[in-house]
């Protein structure tokens, strides 16, 4: 067997050449993480009643999608490691589902 590289990366698609980010990039990554932490602090001195967690965790939620997408470069990876994420996701929302269901099933109190 030859040492020769594959050209086209086809048998290793995992090692293929690493995406620079520009500090442009960077810079256009924070203010939108700025721009949501100012959100956040808006949306916590609504009165939205019940919704008001809603909100944070939704926004919270998109602030990490962002970090992770291109803090952890994620973004630029192969469809497999993207995949490998988002069922990293998946299991945490399983998870989280079983244990509110577990949770408001008790009958707190009335024992």
């Amino acid at each position: 067997m030859s040492q020769e590289q594959d050209a086209s990366n086809v048998t290793n698609p995992e090692h293929a050449d690493h995406h620079i980010v520009t500090p442009v990039g960077y810079a256009i990554v924070f203010v939108t993480l700025l721009f949501f932490t100012a959100l956040t602090v808006f949306a916590a001195h609504l009165e939205l009643g019940i919704f008001n967690p809603i909100v944070a965790v939704a926004i919270a939620c998109i602030k990490g999608t962002i970090v992770i997408l291109f803090f952890m470069h994620v973004f630029y990876n192969s469809k497999l490691v993207k995949m490998t994420v988002a069922s990293g996701f998946f299991t945490f929302l399983v998870l989280i589902t079983m244990t509110l269901c577990d949770y408001i099933s008790r009958a707190w109190g009335l024992w």
